[in-house]
Order: structure tokens, then sequence, then C-alpha cells
């Protein structure tokens, strides 16, 4: 099993990489100042839902492929930046502003398709499988013969943890912008930035290398 030192230690690198700016947080704190923080929640638990498949990918030593391929690595990175631009079109070309009064948010927002949303920025962002792949064994213990339990033990950790932090990112964004949503012109504004952010999001995910 994993030494307990080692385990808090796990913990806290797990909390300064979950706090580090990166795609994922700005699409799920983007939901949540343009659209509310119900909207921001169901992102982040999309986007945690995502992460779970690169934890299992790594375990199972499917992410190993991705990081030896390079032909493999730009295929889902190509994917991945098209999806999130798609997004960042969408809502930059919307006539009315999904972001309106606390009481309609329900009825206009479609939190299906921004929890998929998460979910799937996550899973084609090629970058995160890296990551499971190399963070994941520097923790293991080389000389214990469950290895594969140590990793699931720590990817279910790392998950716990993130969702932890990113529900309480949300409800203190919502709060500091509550009053932003209640303009509707505003509103609308902040969409159309929300759709800017994540075509930039596509665009430099596009340009990144392994």
């Amino acid at each position: 099993m994993i030494e307990l030192h080692t385990y808090v230690l796990f913990i806290g690198a797990v909390v300064l990489l979950v706090m580090a700016p990166g795609p994922d947080m700005a699409y799920m704190l983007g939901r949540t100042i343009a659209q509310g923080r119900k909207a921001g929640i169901v992102a982040a638990i999309g986007i945690n839902a995502g992460a779970y498949v690169h934890v299992f990918a790594a375990v199972l030593g499917l992410s190993a492929i991705l990081a030896a391929s390079s032909f493999a690595f730009a295929a889902v990175k190509i994917i991945g930046a098209c999806y999130l631009i798609w997004i960042g079109l969408r809502a930059i070309s919307a006539t009315t502003g999904p972001a309106d009064l606390e009481q309609n948010q329900s009825r206009k927002l479609d939190y299906t398709a921004i929890f998929w949303q998460g979910f799937l920025s996550d899973v084609l962002n090629p970058k995160v499988a890296v990551f499971y792949l190399a963070f994941l064994p520097q923790f293991v213990d080389v000389g214990s013969a469950n290895k594969t339990s140590q990793l699931l033990i720590l990817g279910v950790t790392s998950n716990m943890i993130a969702v932890c932090i990113n529900i309480a990112l949300v409800c203190f964004a919502s709060v500091a912008t509550a009053k932003l949503r209640r303009n509707r012109k505003l509103s609308a504004w902040l969409n159309k930035a929300m759709g800017a952010l994540f075509v930039a999001l596509g665009l430099r995910l596009a340009s990144e290398k392994l």
C-alpha cells in the first residue's frame, strides 16, 4: 500500500496543481461568470467525469500509447481544439444571452449540454492524459505487487480533491459576479466573451506540442 507520508505529499501536490489555471478551469469559470453557479457546478462535474476516463486510461496503459505516438497525440489534440472552437463560436453567434435572471436560468440553459461539453473538453485534451501517465507513477511504491490498485487510489483521490476545489471556486465566482449577470445586456456580452475564451483555448491547444 501507499505510505502515509507519500499519500500526504501527493494530496499537497494535487491541491497545488488543481489551483493552477488551465483550460478546464477557464471553461468552468467561464460558464460560472456568464451563466451562474449551477452552470459552473455542472461544468465542473462534467470535467471531473472526463478526468476519470484519463485515470482509467493511464491505469490500463492507453495513455502510454498516446504519449508514444505523435500521430495519436496530434489527432486527439486537433479534435479537442476543434471542439473548443466550435463551442466558442456557438456562444459568440448566439442571438440571446443564456445568462438571464436566476429565475429563468433553469428554463433557458441546457445543463446536459454543459455537462457533456465539460466532459469532452477534458477527455479530448491529450495533455491531461499525458499528465496522469507522468504524475501518478511518481507516488507509487515500485516494489509493491499492487501497483494497479495504488494507481487507482491515487487517481480517484486526485479527482475527488479536484471536484471539491472546483466547486468551491465556482461558488466563490458565482457570488462575486452575481450582479453582473442580473444586467441582461451585460450578461449577453459575458456569454460572447466566454465564447471568445473557448476559441482562444482551442487555438492554444492546437498549437501545443507534447
